[in-house]
């Protein structure tokens, strides 16, 4: 199986950045997949540093139950709970059948170019 991998991207223009991952998906080659943030603000209200902390404790560890995450990064089960409930409305995690959680990606890239107005 081909190891997946995610680009966050920022883009204001959300229709344009559909229109362009319509080319990569028509591909026979799998491309990567990307998850696209509006604005800076909108990036940095989902994606907290504990957040990162949860995929980064995730990334190539297979299944984990919310309770051995917990203590993997050290914080609450509620809070945990939380936030995988929140990243995996992003993509960022997946659910299992079992009820645990994983990262699917073996891989991500942050693309973000900040410009003055």
């Amino acid at each position: 199986m081909t190891e997946r991998y995610l680009t966050i991207t920022l883009q204001p223009d959300w229709k344009g950045a559909l229109r362009a991952m319509a080319k990569p998906a028509k591909a026979d080659k799998y491309q990567g997949e990307v998850l696209n943030f509006e604005s800076p603000a909108h990036f940095f209200g989902q994606l907290s540093e504990k957040r990162w902390e949860i995929v980064r404790a995730t990334q190539g560890k297979g299944e984990l139950s919310v309770r051995e995450l917990s203590r993997a990064v050290g914080r609450d089960v509620k809070r945990v709970h939380d936030d995988v409930v929140v990243l995996a409305d992003l993509g960022l995690l997946e659910r299992t059948a079992s009820g645990g959680v994983l990262c699917p990606y073996a891989s991500m890239h942050i693309d973000m170019y900040l410009k003055a107005a």
